[in-house]
């Protein structure tokens, strides 16, 4: 798993913006990750999406996400390398006007 751990930490410090222009690691498409997805669309960001079930050591990504951030389910949703959390996080700051706000800051969407 060190080696998971390595590629999930590398993936959330190199991306544009954090796993993520926001950075969301999913498992196959479930509703929860398609909302967080219409939620980042219809924001117009730029995002890097990982599908932990197309990549050889998903599994053992998920278990050094769950290590990184304490989250096991996804998506696992990351801003300028902070962790924001689930499908619910961000709901809520999308409903706020937040995620907008913490997108445009980090450069995943234009003003």
């Amino acid at each position: 798993m060190a080696q998971a751990s390595i590629k999930v930490q590398q993936i959330i410090d190199e991306s544009k913006v954090g796993k993520s222009p926001p950075d969301s690691l999913t498992r196959p498409p479930a509703r929860r990750e398609t909302s967080t997805k219409q939620a980042l669309d219809g924001l117009k960001a730029e995002y890097t999406l990982l599908e932990l079930d197309q990549e050889t050591d998903g599994s053992a990504m998920q278990d050094a996400l769950e290590e990184i951030t304490g989250q096991r389910t996804v998506p696992n949703v990351f801003i300028a390398k902070k962790h924001i959390g689930g499908n619910s996080d961000i709901q809520a700051l999308h409903k706020s006007g937040e995620l907008k706000s913490k997108l445009q800051a980090a450069g995943a969407i234009k003003a």
